[in-house]
């Protein structure tokens, strides 16, 4: 018996091998496709481009190797995403925090939380949806994007299927803004006046999906705008974490309410690291070299864990999704523009 038990250690990476070779090439080429400008300037990062190439493979080819492919493959879309996310840590300072002021911090906080509650309450009462797709929506349009999907994802124990329709739907949106957002800024500055190129840029860090979107939409009004924007949406991504807690203790309360599976939820502890690497980052204590490696480096962990979770979606299950799914995140992106913005002029409106 030992012997098998060494024999099927010394086979464990091998199993994997294959799998996960297969998840970084479709990340390496989505990360080559995303530094190409005819892509970049339509905001289409390399997590999104990561995992429409694993639908568009997995659909495709890869039910052909599925048999030993898979093993590495559920290993990068689970335990190479909570790296992952831990690693997104070094992106982000407390600094940035005094950076954007209290009316930032503010605003970022009514809008994560008005838009969270909005998707729980018009998914389920409104649009008949599932738990977990509603949650996962409401995160990806709350917080950031994919990022926010791919976390929450472990924490509900959400299907691939579910997963990819809540990313679908902040990246459709989401590339809307890019275009919609520098078109709505002479009008909005024209109507309040207390609208500038700094404060249209938290409005647009508070309320766009992705990270590479709202330096795209920041980037095509002033530099300044760019700037705001950046730094209102880190701050925004900051949040991530307390949200994961407190969406992880939901979850146990619903457990425990009768469900015999109650004992088997783990707590993220990918969250309380996610704090902590944020935490060194602020101190300064690595090198800026090594930080920027670290990113790279996380850059390459999340788009194969987004390559994997595509290889495992079928378009039979996008479709048996139907219809609702979309106009769930097309309500929340029309309360993210028109209500993102109240919340913006209210807020600075009291502080200024």
């Amino acid at each position: 018996m030992t012997t098998l038990t060494l024999l099927h250690l010394q086979h464990r990476p091998v199993r994997y091998a294959a799998g996960l070779l297969l998840s970084l090439v479709l990340a390496a080429g989505a990360s080559w496709l995303s530094t190409l400008p005819a892509v970049s300037s339509l905001g289409l990062g390399a997590l999104t481009l990561a995992i429409v190439a694993g639908i568009l493979v997995g659909n495709t080819f890869y039910p052909r190797f599925a048999d030993s492919c898979d093993p590495g493959v559920v290993l990068a879309k689970q335990q190479l995403l909570r790296l992952g996310i831990v690693l997104y840590g070094f992106r982000l300072t407390f600094q940035q925090i005094a950076d954007v002021g209290v009316s930032g911090v503010v605003i970022d906080l009514l809008t994560l939380s008005s838009t969270f509650l909005l998707a729980c309450w018009l998914g389920r009462r409104v649009f008949g949806l599932d738990r977990d797709t509603v949650w996962l929506i409401g995160a990806g349009s709350s917080i950031c994007g994919a990022a926010a999907i791919l976390a929450t994802e472990p924490v509900i124990k959400a299907d691939a299927s579910k997963v990819a329709v809540a990313i679908a739907t902040v990246v459709i949106f989401g590339t809307l803004a890019i275009f919609i957002y520098p078109l709505l800024y002479p009008l909005a500055s024209a109507l309040f006046s207390s609208v500038t190129l700094t404060s249209w840029g938290i409005f647009t860090g508070s309320t766009m999906h992705e990270v590479a979107q709202v330096v795209a939409a920041g980037h095509a009004v002033s530099p300044e705008t760019e700037n705001a924007a950046v730094i209102a949406k880190m701050l925004r991504v900051m949040l991530l974490a307390p949200f994961l807690l407190l969406l992880s203790a939901r979850v146990r309360q619903q457990a425990s309410g009768g469900s015999a599976e109650s004992g088997t939820l783990r707590f993220p502890w990918f969250a309380l690291v996610f704090i902590a690497v944020a935490m060194v980052n602020s101190l300064h204590l690595l090198p800026v070299t090594v930080v920027n490696a670290l990113n790279q480096l996380d850059n390459i962990v999340l788009a194969t864990a987004m390559a994997a979770l595509g290889l495992t979606t079928h378009i039979s299950a996008l479709k048996r999704a139907g219809v609702k799914p979309l106009l769930l995140g097309l309500a929340l992106f029309i309360w993210l523009v028109v209500g993102g913005g109240a919340i913006n002029l209210g807020i600075q409106h009291l502080l200024s």
